[in-house]
């Protein structure tokens, strides 16, 4: 091993300070990072806006294979065996607090037939919008826009949108929707959202993690330096499971030059697959997809 010649030349008593330097800053930056991400963000140089809160205007992106399963899991074989290693899943060692997912018993059962033909049943295949907390850790980028009176998230994944209404805690959701209905205030240096009025059919990951209507989302967005959000999620939903739970990763702000949302309009992606069946000219082996959130009706012949 190589020596530095500087250090080399230097008297034995600087030598040691140095290696007690050393020490002292290792230890010093463990203890940073076993505080509590809320409390590394506020104690860090964070930018803000006009107003005086965490500027998370930008855009962002999870890192590793949270889609894939919010649990922890191995990595194994893809639905398709003709793309050989090209279409195999990879593992994860998950992000969900606390354990394994707290089901009832029925909506386990639930779970597995859904991980059993998931590639045919995730909602997210025929494009239909991935919900919260999922758009959040696809593997795509999304977008952050403040301003005092809402949030804007963009996700480039099927064009998603959602507006958080920012301080109105009484603005109910009109109707339920595919990405909820979403409203924020500040704690402190923290962004807190509160989701409510989803659909139920999105799912949390493609191993089908589920939910039913009755799910609400507490969403905490943690500023912990210029280039990284800790993000949380609390999970409740009575019907679905015995008692609430949390998901946490981090995400990362895309810092290439003239980073930008591109176009991933899925719908063209799955037209075949959603409508294929109706096309006068399919092949007789052509049948309606299965996982269908609703039934799309035979054409009516005269």
């Amino acid at each position: 091993m190589s020596k530095d010649p500087a250090a080399a030349s230097w008297p034995a008593s600087l030598n040691i300070s140095r290696g007690v330097g050393l020490l002292q800053a290792a230890a010093l930056s463990l203890a940073i990072t076993m505080l509590p991400f809320n409390a590394q963000a506020q104690s860090g140089d964070i930018p803000r806006t006009a107003d005086g809160k965490p500027d998370m205007n930008g855009l962002w992106q999870a890192l590793g294979s949270t889609h894939w399963n919010i649990e922890p899991g191995a990595a194994k074989a893809g639905p398709d065996f003709r793309m050989g290693a090209n279409g195999a899943i990879p593992a994860t060692l998950g992000v969900v607090q606390d354990g394994p997912l707290p089901y009832t018993p029925e909506a386990l059962a639930t779970r597995d037939r859904n991980a059993d033909d998931w590639a045919a049943l995730d909602p997210v295949g025929k494009c239909y919008m991935p919900g919260v907390p999922r758009a959040n850790y696809m593997p795509f980028p999304f977008q952050i826009v403040q301003s005092p009176e809402h949030t804007v998230m963009a996700y480039e994944f099927a064009s998603a949108m959602r507006i958080v209404y920012m301080d109105q805690p009484d603005f109910d959701g009109p109707v339920p929707a595919w990405m909820g209905h979403s409203r924020g205030h500040w704690e402190g240096d923290t962004l807190v959202i509160r989701v409510t009025d989803f659909m139920p059919y999105t799912w949390f990951d493609h191993v089908g993690n589920h939910h039913s209507d009755q799910l609400e989302v507490i969403e905490r967005y943690t500023l912990e330096n210029p280039n990284l959000i800790r993000y949380e999620a609390e999970i409740r939903d009575p019907e679905t499971f015995t008692r609430p739970w949390t998901l946490r990763l981090p995400l990362y702000r895309r810092m290439e030059e003239n980073a930008q949302l591109l176009e991933f309009k899925c719908v063209e992606f799955a037209e075949e697959l959603i409508y294929g069946y109706l096309n006068k000219n399919a092949p007789a082996d052509r049948v309606p997809p299965r996982g269908m959130p609703f039934t799309i009706q035979e054409p009516v012949t005269q």
